[in-house]
């Protein structure tokens, strides 16, 4: 049985699938994808004759698929590898994800898929189904979130040796490489027009509701929002498949696009913010001051209280790699500490200025590495704590919060999962078990990081001591 309770016997998918390729005769592949833990797009390609079973019967992944680490290796200690005999389990295509792949060489398609146990249960360690359970709370409580993600990222030189840093790309226009930081330049966009160009139409193409590209606070770094999403659950969607589209345009125009926390050890890390108000049982902004002013409402302050009371507990959803730490540095609008401010870039959590109408909140700690999927479940879940528990909010910080705050985040990789995995909080929201497969897939990444011997190592080591 799939997600939406439909049965196995699902003719009105069989139905969609049809549709869709007589509507696309051209099409040659399609690709099955099923993002993992760590955010990483896995899946299959088939042939398009294979796509109407897929809706009908669902696809098959060993559930140990969310048992991998980033480099794709199972790791053991979360259960889903032997003790389930790598079993197979069904997955199955979230509605409206069937859409063309507009920069491939071939034609050829995609759809996003979510697993399930074999009675049709949605699979506890699959992130969308995460970020599900914590939507579901919102709406058994009338309320929806709206959420709308950011995304950062560097367009780099395809060539590359793996012992070297990586290198902004070459403009297609000017032949050169960028130098110079020029948050906001125009003609830093017209350098690489058509990849923003080509990464635009793909979001059309693939019904991605983005807005225009900008240029960031480093050479060859761009940023692009996603609008405004009723659906939490949909609006993450949009950011892995928008990430993958970056990622696909660039390779086609002869250059790579890194989402990693801090590529450049000198300039800007690229973030994941996350923008999210909540609206009411009729309709409006709860965050929205009852008597008109600017300042917001109970529920936004105790919203804010919420985040910071379990941004600690979180930050390994927010920084789940050991390049996410070298991000975590002081004056460069990297929150340090769990304090908010209006207006405000130096805070972890921002009131964006507005309208009171729009009133929201902007959650600016995870990086462009964390699992959209996954941070958006933290981000809400620790939302709907504050407000439940009617949390207090942190006085608001005017000015530079990096001097006037102490950084408190978790300084290591090893301490965030120290406190991930203590967390009763992350247990309660998220659930235990997915506490669990989440904490041995990244502590198993931390040992074999940790245990391999660099290239600076040697630099500084090898003959000097």
């Amino acid at each position: 049985m799939s997600p939406d309770g439909t049965s196995g016997s699902n003719a009105s998918g069989r139905l969609t699938a049809q549709s869709f390729l007589d509507q696309h005769p051209e099409v040659a592949t399609v690709d099955i994808l099923l993002p993992d833990i760590s955010g990483v797009v896995r899946g299959k390609r088939i042939g398009p004759d294979q796509l109407p079973g897929i809706f009908e019967e669902g696809a098959a992944f060993p559930a140990s698929v969310f048992g991998t680490d980033v480099t794709g290796d199972s790791v053991e200690e979360t259960g889903l590898v032997w003790e389930l005999g790598d079993a197979d389990y069904p997955c199955w295509p979230v509605p409206g994800s069937l859409v063309e792949v507009p920069w491939t060489a071939r034609p050829s398609a995609q759809v996003l898929l979510t697993m399930t146990d074999p009675n049709g249960t949605p699979f506890f360690a699959d992130p969308r189904v995460v970020l599900q359970r914590v939507f579901d709370r919102y709406k058994a409580r009338g309320l929806t979130p709206v959420v709308a993600l950011e995304l950062e990222f560097y367009l780099i030189d395809r060539k590359r040796e793996d012992h070297l840093p990586p290198i902004p790309a070459i403009s297609p226009v000017t032949g050169a490489r960028q130098a110079t930081t020029q948050v906001y330049g125009l003609d830093e966009l017209d350098d690489f027009e058509a990849v923003l160009a080509d990464v635009a139409n793909a979001c059309l193409v693939q019904r991605i509701p983005a807005g225009a590209a900008s240029a960031e606070y480093a050479p060859g770094q761009f940023e692009i929002n996603l609008t405004h999403e009723p659906d939490p659950v949909r609006a993450a969607d949009h950011a892995v498949m928008l990430k993958r589209a970056v990622k696909g345009v660039a390779r086609a125009h002869g250059m790579n696009a890194t989402f990693m926390a801090k590529p450049f050890s000198e300039d800007s890390g690229n973030g994941l913010h996350l923008h999210v108000s909540v609206l009411g049982p009729d309709g409006k902004n709860i965050f929205t001051d009852p008597k008109g002013g600017k300042l917001g409402s109970p529920a936004l302050f105790h919203a804010i209280g919420g985040l910071a009371e379990t941004m600690n507990d979180c930050m390994a959803l927010f920084a789940p790699t050991a390049n996410a730490y070298k991000r975590l540095r002081p004056a460069n609008y990297v929150p340090m500490s769990a304090c908010w401010g209006y207006n405000n870039r130096t805070c972890a959590f921002r009131v964006p200025a507005g309208s009171p109408a729009v009133t929201r909140i902007e959650h600016r700690v995870a990086g462009a590495d964390a699992n959209p999927y996954l941070a958006t479940a933290a981000v809400l879940a620790g939302m709907l704590h504050g407000i439940e528990t009617e949390a207090t909010a942190p006085p608001a910080i005017d000015g530079n919060a990096y001097e006037t705050e102490q950084p408190s985040v978790p300084k290591t990789w090893a301490a965030a999962l120290e406190c991930f995995e203590r967390s009763e909080f992350v247990a309660e929201w998220l659930g235990p078990e997915f506490r669990r497969v989440f904490h041995a897939v990244k502590e198993g990444e931390r040992r074999d990081f940790e245990a391999e011997v660099t290239p600076l190592e040697w630099r500084w080591y090898l003959t000097t001591i």
